[in-house]
């Protein structure tokens, strides 16, 4: 009874927000439930959400009674514990999991979940992202200090943009859910004789075990569409996250568990897997015959590895691509420099959508401020960078911290490829003196040298970018067309006052399932997309194999039992 209350108050709160967030992803407007002004949240919320942030520094993380659980891994960085980019050591330990116990504990609550319906879930699920919501600064300074983000940035992308994807999600396992009856009457005429009579009922079943494999530059943004899409289409999730960013999902699973157990379902319906160091548990995981359907967003060497050897499970990736933009000419010379500019320079380049390759002709491109040569668009576009990036304070609310060593590493080494237009400098942060905080680095390459190719054709990481110099535009599109074909983009950017070639760059991304991004020179980069309205990725080229987020995002997580009565 207690239960069927709790529901039916979730049903009456969050039925308007479902109904707002069907309604946007019908019209593709902008809508967002989440605000994004750090004040939003109250007065106190900022001092709350540092608090809260440092009270879990140096503890156990108490998930509960998760089954399973047969020791602690993660606090001291030395131990394999989680080391802030801005240079401290969180110092969490995470319960460790026996998956034996583990994995048949979730199936446990599985039937239950099931027979609540579709939109039962649904706003369990618009629930737990609802409780995430109010400590919005709290899961801000877990993202910053585990991915590197800046605050801001942080806040805005590992906050509400995290949860406005991970309700877009909700709302279209809804719709997908219900497109078909829960019931029917069949009736076939016969003729003379009497008629065929049937009832039949139609129940959305899970899959199974879902395996959401977290990321470290985005842990929450990247890792609410799978959990949220798998869980509200009747799947257990299990959670397992990166070594370097474990706090952000496990603060989020806490969530998950805390609003399924008041809402009357078995909270291991969603558990976290932490591993200790060296034991590289994803692979094991991937591969048990339980789990059903894996979300993956990281390298794509183990992508092509899950969706290689995990055979027995639905498996959703987001890999590597090259992304690149097109240079042929522009009416605001001006703000397509300060659009690139913030587009190479935000969070270090450390997004999946920033921009790699530059194509820019050898003969230069036309604009508002007049023809402008190869060596004059890369040399003003060094130079807006600088201008972006002067001032150290607002380098670092831009820049954030470099998120790894190997970040660093290619960095360092993107230098030696060619002339350098733009080099990369040290920048100092007071407030956190050991933090690895680098400027963008611009390098020229010759687009018809094969030992540039080598490095234009794989993806660097990190704040690097490459000017290629290509004979033409009619060049850059071939170019374009071939590093979708064979790398992948995840999104790709143009400038033209060519209604031509403006044809012409959207039949290519037309024809290789890219996303297109045109003459952008206001507020909107190349590297940033909307939920509800943007797609993200198309899974349609090789850097993912699916699109965050459609109805074939969603669809697949569930299968449609029908059973057939004798009327």
């Amino acid at each position: 009874m207690q239960s069927s209350r709790k529901l039916t108050e979730l049903t009456e709160a969050h039925r308007p927000t479902l109904e707002k967030a069907l309604e946007a992803i019908r019209t593709r407007e902008y809508w967002s439930p989440h605000p994004e002004h750090p004040k939003a949240y109250g007065e106190s919320a900022a001092a709350d959400g540092l608090a809260a942030f440092e009270a879990l520094k140096n503890t156990r993380f108490d998930l509960g009674e998760q089954p399973g659980t047969d020791g602690w891994v993660g606090g001291a960085a030395s131990e394999g514990g989680e080391m802030s980019p801005y240079g401290f050591e969180l110092g969490v330990s995470y319960p460790h999991a026996d998956i034996d116990v583990l994995l048949p504990a979730m199936r446990a609550g599985m039937a239950a979940w099931r027979d609540a319906g579709p939109e039962a879930r649904a706003v369990v699920c618009v629930e737990i992202l609802a409780r995430i919501s109010a400590r919005t600064h709290e899961f801000a300074h877990a993202v910053m200090h585990t991915s590197g983000q800046a605050f801001m940035m942080a806040l805005q992308a590992g906050g509400p943009h995290a949860q406005d994807r991970g309700l877009e999600a909700v709302a279209y396992a809804l719709v997908e859910q219900t497109r078909v009856p829960g019931s029917a009457d069949w009736s076939k005429p016969q003729g003379k004789r009497d008629p065929l009579n049937l009832s039949k009922s139609f129940t959305a079943v899970p899959r199974g075990i879902a395996l959401m494999i977290g990321c470290n530059t985005f842990p929450t943004w990247n890792g609410y569409p799978g959990l949220f899409a798998s869980l509200a289409t009747g799947n257990p999730v299990l959670v397992k996250p990166h070594p370097r960013a474990v706090l952000p999902l496990a603060m989020t699973v806490k969530a998950a568990r805390e609003v399924l157990a008041e809402a009357g379902f078995d909270p291991n319906l969603v558990a976290l897997a932490a591993e200790g160091p060296g034991e590289g548990i994803a692979k094991t995981l991937a591969t048990r015959p339980e789990i059903k359907i894996i979300d993956y967003t990281g390298s794509t060497s183990f992508g092509d590895w899950l969706e290689t050897n995990a055979r027995q499970a639905q498996v959703y990736t987001e890999k590597a691509g090259v992304n690149t933009v097109v240079l042929d000419s522009t009416d605001n010379y001006k703000g397509m420099l300060s659009n690139l500019a913030f587009s190479l320079s935000l969070y270090s380049g450390q997004m999946c959508t920033t921009p790699q390759n530059l194509l820019i002709p050898r003969d230069g491109i036309g604009t508002d401020a007049g023809p402008k040569t190869y060596n004059e668009v890369v040399e003003d576009l060094a130079k807006s960078v600088g201008g972006l990036l002067g001032d150290d304070a607002r380098a670092n609310a831009l820049l954030g911290a470099l998120v790894n060593p190997d970040v660093k590493a290619r960095l360092e080494t993107a230098a030696s490829l060619g002339e350098v237009a733009l080099p990369s400098r040290e920048i100092s942060n007071p407030d956190f003196p050991d933090a690895t905080v680098r400027t963008p680095v611009m390098v020229k390459l010759d687009g018809t040298k094969p030992d540039a190719e080598a490095a234009y054709m794989s993806e660097c990481f990190g704040p690097v970018s490459f000017a290629v110099a290509v004979d033409s535009t009619a060049d850059a599109l071939d170019l374009l067309r071939r590093t979708v074909r064979e790398k992948g983009a995840m999104t790709v950017g143009a400038y033209t006052t060519s209604p031509e070639v403006e044809r012409a760059v959207e039949e290519v991304c037309l024809e290789e399932s890219a996303q297109l991004s045109l003459n952008l020179t206001g507020g909107v980069y190349v590297n940033q997309t909307a939920a509800f309205s943007d797609f993200h990725g198309s899974g349609g080229n090789p850097a993912a194999n699916a699109a965050l987020c459609d109805g074939a995002f969603v669809a697949n997580r569930f299968r449609t039992v029908e059973v057939r009565r004798q009327a």
